[in-house]
């Protein structure tokens, strides 16, 4: 099974995002590390990462800090 991230926005609905794919639970972390800020000015207020079909964790909100 493959880890993959679910989008939501501010009202916990499902929105698109990149249909991205990962072998591991660090290799989708490092690249959410890297892409949060883009996804939160697209619209996308929240994450969960998914391993197949199972929750791993979540929802996590993406606002920064300051907000």
């Amino acid at each position: 099974m493959h880890y993959r991230w679910r989008y939501q926005d501010e009202q916990a609905g499902d929105v698109p995002g990149p249909e991205e794919i990962f072998d591991a639970q660090a290799e989708a972390e490092d690249w959410l590390s890297a892409v949060w800020a883009q996804l939160y000015e697209s619209g996308v207020h929240q994450v969960t990462l998914l391993h197949g079909e199972s929750e791993v964790y979540g929802p996590m909100s993406l606002a920064p800090a300051d907000s």
